[in-house]
């Protein structure tokens, strides 16, 4: 699957600092990266609707980590999937009468659109689920021949219980996580199963619904699966960051890296789960499901700027639970005009402090505040060196991805 078009990155004089992210599993900061190859695997949309603000919160946040590691040398291997086949895009192409598939490649473009205008980077690989269907065959064939997935009726499971280290990365009792995995598409209630969380792997075809032929049977993947069959597929495990919204802790990030490591053999699927905060709106977390959205392709088709859209998400710490608010997006856009005033200056005040500051604040664990705020009192300071305000702009577009010229 094709990805977006790259921003043109500028470069900066000297080297940023290590990351240190947060890690969901451990609840510390860790060293995001040891090696000067680093690696991301970001869950994607599912394309059943339009990029919410919620999803450009996560795509940006994760658009820092990638920034800031190439500023600090490495090279980065970066996956994203797109869950191009699941029950959502079913559910809404029965609600309109539209193709499944049409629904999917429409939204998918917008998507690409968005993540363009917004000036994220785009992942090496973008890989649709039902790309990897025969990779999930292969992977489950495997885990049947060695008794870890199992039948009820015609449907697949994978024993959560045969991974030791289930239940490690977000760290929940077995009642909460059964409570979770019901409200997040799990089924914990069906009968037979082993175990109430074992999940589903591959879904034997259902009556008016798409499926592939494999030595499975008829059928299709399950959600969890296919993240893990094509992050060892394109990356191999473990790699240095599995990331996404926090709703994907569990089930989602729990299940698919429990699946890897049965499938690999490997002591580690991920060396961090990194998660971004939930968007709010209208007294709610922002969902399709709750239908209380805010657009990205909306809100630019209304003539926003996507370089004071950007600066309105990373106003916020990325982990932090926040409300979109009209006046947010207000105060970034008289933000960016500000900045933009002062990177069109003829001098201003050295601009080399500003970057070492920045730079400090990214690498703790992407403290966008802390760096938003260094810029804006650079910009109320005079000076009279001629090429602070260039370095600055180049500096605002190379680590957070706002450009100004």
């Amino acid at each position: 699957m094709k990805s977006w078009a790259a921003p043109t990155i500028p470069h900066l004089p000297g080297q940023g600092g290590r990351l240190q992210l947060f890690d969901t599993s451990t609840r510390t900061k860790v060293d995001s990266a040891p090696a000067l190859d680093a690696s991301m695997y970001v869950c994607g949309i599912t394309p059943y609707d339009a990029t919410h603000i919620g999803h450009a919160n996560t795509y940006v946040a994760f658009d820092l980590i990638n920034r800031v590691w190439r500023d600090s040398g490495h090279t980065v291997r970066y996956v994203q999937n797109v869950t191009d086949i699941d029950d959502p895009l079913l559910v809404r192409a029965s609600e309109t009468g539209q193709d499944w598939r049409a629904i999917a490649d429409r939204e998918t473009e917008l998507f690409r659109e968005d993540m363009s205008a917004l000036r994220v980077i785009p992942p090496d690989h973008y890989v649709g689920a039902v790309e990897s269907i025969p990779s999930v065959v292969t992977y489950v064939e495997r885990l049947l021949e060695s008794g870890e997935v199992y039948r009820v009726d015609d449907d697949l499971y994978f024993r959560v219980r045969s991974e030791p280290s289930f239940g490690s990365v977000a760290g929940l009792d077995d009642d909460r996580m059964r409570v979770i995995f019901a409200e997040r598409g799990g089924d914990p209630d069906r009968p037979v199963k082993q175990d109430p969380l074992d999940c589903l792997v591959w879904q034997a075809a259902r009556p008016g619904e798409p499926f592939w032929e494999s030595t499975l049977g008829p059928g299709r993947p399950g959600w969890h699966i296919e993240c893990a069959a094509i992050a060892v597929d394109y990356l191999g495990v473990p790699i240095d960051v599995q990331g996404g919204g926090s709703d994907l802790a569990f089930p989602h990030h729990e299940m698919g890296a429990a699946e890897a490591l049965r499938v690999t053999g490997q002591e580690a699927f991920a060396r961090l789960f990194v998660h971004s905060g939930m968007v709010s709106w209208q007294g709610h977390k922002m969902s399709k499901s709750r239908g209380n959205l805010v657009f990205v392709a909306a809100l630019r088709s209304d003539g926003v700027d996507p370089m004071a859209l950007r600066l309105a998400l990373l106003a916020h710490h990325y982990r932090s639970d926040w409300a979109w608010t009209p006046q947010g997006l207000e105060g970034a856009r008289t933000r960016v005009d500000a900045w933009r005033a002062a990177a069109s200056r003829s001098a201003a005040s050295p601009a080399e402090p500003l970057l070492e500051a920045v730079r400090a604040a990214l690498a703790d664990d992407l403290a966008t505040p802390a760096a938003i705020d260094a810029i804006d009192a650079w910009v109320h300071r005079d000076g009279t060196d001629s090429g602070a305000p260039n370095l600055m702009a180049r500096m605002v577009d190379a680590l957070l991805g706002v450009q100004l010229h």
